[in-house]
């Protein structure tokens, strides 16, 4: 059964805040895309969190250059990125300024509770089951139909892409390693992954 959206915006000012604690309240909150297809989303069940360049785990550690650029703009916007030449990755723009200068938190995993059947289709042979059409960055993005044509998109504004907060109650979070970033020695341990306890769509549960 498909669910109603919430309609409620996602203010800016959430995102001015440490990118950490971001990255956990962004669990829960909806994900929405609107193309001419129609409505596809649901609320995100998987985050995991980048800070600036003392994070050696993040882009920003490079400092700012033309592909991280979004990092160190404006919160509440989308920082998309390609992964291995063929996959995008969403992230969401969020730290507190002036205490840090850059932030960014990785959209991972959503419950596809909108437009499934649209994400299926674009999501072809390789879909699967429906908890898992948006079940990690790349399928998200590709379900989503999120490019790089959106990197640096306003996500607070209700057009295209954006953020939508839900009233119901979300559930217990889990915190955990982030994924795939060993190359950051000491960073890689800090529990700043964050999903929905229990949630099929969550791309992976160890710790």
């Amino acid at each position: 059964m498909e669910l109603d959206p919430p309609a409620s915006l996602t203010r800016r000012e959430f995102f001015a805040r440490d990118t950490v604690e971001v990255a956990r309240d962004l669990v829960g909150t909806w994900l929405l895309r609107a193309t001419p297809d129609g409505l596809t989303g649901g609320p995100i069940v998987e985050t995991e969190a980048y800070r600036g360049p003392s994070d050696l785990a993040s882009h920003a550690r490079a400092g700012r250059t033309r592909r991280t650029a979004p990092m160190f703009g404006p919160v509440g916007h989308a920082y998309v990125y390609l992964v291995y030449g063929m996959h995008n990755c969403l992230n969401v723009v969020a730290y507190s300024a002036p205490e840090a200068e850059a932030g960014a938190v990785l959209i991972r995993a959503l419950e596809p509770l909108v437009g499934r059947d649209v994400m299926r289709a674009r999501r072809g042979s390789a879909a699967g089951r429906d908890a898992q059409l948006a079940s990690g960055p790349a399928r998200l993005c590709q379900a989503l139909e999120v490019t790089r044509a959106l990197d640096g998109h306003d996500l607070v504004t209700g057009e295209g892409l954006w953020l939508a907060r839900s009233e119901a109650p979300v559930g217990a979070i889990c915190s955990g390693r982030r994924v795939g970033v060993a190359y950051a020695g000491e960073w890689a341990e800090r529990p700043w992954r964050f999903w929905l306890a229990g949630n099929p769509s969550v791309s992976r549960v160890t710790a």
